[in-house]
């Protein structure tokens, strides 16, 4: 299982980022969450701060390429294996500093992903 870090976390239930986080733990991935606002979506807790998570294999993205600039640092202090830029999200200048610093960039749809088993 992929230990999870879903930025841009909503607790709206028709936002993207709140489906990826219900289907995440559906398939029984463990997931941290940060977001503007602090709340509960399928037993995660969504944190407001840069919280310092262990262990984080993949980092979803659900917030626009101006907005992921505060996160720059965060992110790749987290060390993850890769991270995931979903629609909308696609930013070339993060790619290329997530790949100077050994993480992998994955240009996709979480949700597309774990709906055909290849997440």
């Amino acid at each position: 299982m992929k230990k999870t870090l879903v930025l841009g976390a909503s607790l709206k239930p028709s936002r993207y980022s709140n489906l990826a986080i219900n289907r995440l733990v559906n398939n029984n991935h463990p997931v941290e969450a940060v977001g503007l606002r602090k709340g509960e979506v399928a037993g995660v807790q969504i944190s407001t701060e840069k919280r310092g998570f262990k262990n984080i294999d993949t980092v979803t993205l659900y917030l626009n390429p101006k907005r992921q600039e505060e996160y720059y640092d965060y992110i790749i202090s987290l060390k993850p294996n890769r991270v995931i830029f979903n629609p909308g999200t696609e930013n070339p200048e993060f790619y290329d500093l997530l790949k100077k610093n050994n993480i992998e960039v994955e240009v996709a749809c979480t949700l597309v992903l774990l709906a055909s088993n290849q997440y």
